[in-house]
């Protein structure tokens, strides 16, 4: 499983695109799904998102309850008025930690490896990151909404 080339910078129109929804979890992209487990791995992440691969389809992973979790075509279908601020990171921003507020809770939908619909509320640390990798799928940066 090669680990993939993470695309760099804020102005990169590769990280500024949206993502088109995949079709169907075949063989190419449980691939990929491997190969951006290890990708993030290797970079000690806790998600990764297809357009940091250079990839266009709305795939992203997360680390979620500890474990790795593929999100295909995740869709936030819900999120808590009550916000926190923490800090974040991006792979594609080295350096780079921004106080960002997001939803303290959230509900997102998406499609596992066999292409079952899955619905799963998440708090705190794993709906920070769900939300981080979702906003890669809409071509948004941390560097977008930062408050200083």
């Amino acid at each position: 499983m090669p680990i993939l080339p993470i695309v760099i910078g804020p102005d990169n129109p590769i990280l500024r695109k949206k993502t088109k929804p995949v079709p169907a979890v075949t063989k190419d992209v449980k691939q990929l799904i491997k190969d951006m487990i290890e990708t993030m791995k290797e970079a000690s992440g806790v998600g990764l998102a297809a357009p940091q691969v250079a990839r266009t389809e709305r795939i992203c992973i997360a680390v979620i309850g500890g474990k790795i979790t593929p999100l295909i075509n995740p869709v936030i279908s819900g999120k808590s008025k009550e916000k926190d601020l923490d800090q974040e990171g991006c792979l594609s921003l080295p350096n780079v930690w921004l106080m960002i507020p997001r939803s303290v809770e959230i509900t997102v939908t998406y499609k596992d490896l066999k292409g079952k619909k899955q619905q799963r509320k998440l708090k705190n640390f794993d709906a920070r990151v769900v939300q981080h990798e979702v906003d890669h799928l809409e071509g948004v940066l941390i560097v977008d909404y930062a408050t200083s």
